[in-house]
């Protein structure tokens, strides 16, 4: 592609997100999007946070057009199913994009909570799908509130970056925003950043047990050019995450057992 057809052609993006089609970050990232990109949004009709890679295939989906989330121009549907059913529909079913993007999620994917996270296994889905795909994500401040102005100034940056220069394959970028505004960017790799798993024993009405998995952050590293470290710093994180899970090195180690 030509410079000038670059700058005459927008970016195809598809949106979506586990934080639901009614989130203030999915709609923060839509928007910070329209001047360079002709955007659509396909996004679950309830919260899936930390459903991870999950897919339906069990029941059918609805793919349903919604103007109530508030989007205005952009088209914007609605599935009833995991972040990875909506960019298996929206990118069969509406126009294949340039770019898949997901979040804005409400709180950080840092570490080992890419394992778990919805908005990360949206991009996930993108990428194995062959499409360059980035997660956002951002931390609530103090007070518990959302401010996504800064975030909407650095997206359509990070969003033309990918488009123009492409990923490897079997990466997706992640990024995190702290919930200030940010000292500038810094690119990392992952922490060890992870939940610290509670299980927490009740009883319902009928005296029979129940339990609720709750979770503390915590990490044991905390590392200097790390994506925690740079978010606590101020600083937005993105990292470059390549899904090989493969330990290439470890390989010459087993081949007593190939004998």
């Amino acid at each position: 592609m030509t410079n000038s057809q670059q700058d005459t052609t927008k970016i195809r993006v598809l949106v979506s997100n586990d934080d639901g089609v009614f989130s203030p970050g999915i709609k923060a990232l839509a928007q910070s999007l329209t001047e360079i990109a002709d955007v659509a949004v396909a996004a679950p009709d309830v919260e899936q946070s930390a459903v991870g890679h999950g897919i339906t295939i069990r029941r059918p989906l609805r793919f349903k057009h919604t103007a109530a989330a508030g989007f205005g121009d952009i088209p914007a549907y609605r599935v009833d199913g995991t972040p990875t059913d909506c960019v298996v529909l929206g990118t069969r079913i509406l126009q294949k994009p340039d770019v898949v993007v997901s979040g804005i999620n409400l709180g950080y994917n840092l570490g080992n909570d890419l394992t778990h996270s919805g908005t990360v296994a949206a991009a996930l889905e993108g990428m194995i799908l062959g499409i360059h795909s980035i997660a956002f994500s951002q931390a609530a401040n103090e007070q518990g509130e959302y401010n996504f102005e800064h975030a909407k100034a650095y997206i359509p940056r990070i969003v033309q970056w990918v488009y123009e220069r492409g990923l490897p394959p079997r990466t997706l970028i992640n990024v995190n925003f702290p919930p200030v505004k940010p000292r500038g960017v810094k690119i990392t790799f992952l922490s060890d950043y992870k939940f610290e798993d509670e299980l927490v024993k009740r009883q319902d009405p009928d005296g029979r047990d129940y339990y609720w998995v709750a979770g503390t952050p915590k990490s044991t590293i905390f590392e200097e050019g790390s994506d925690e470290w740079a978010v606590r710093e101020g600083y937005v994180s993105i990292t470059p995450v390549r899904f090989d899970l493969s330990h290439r090195e470890f390989m010459t180690q087993m081949e007593d057992l190939a004998e």
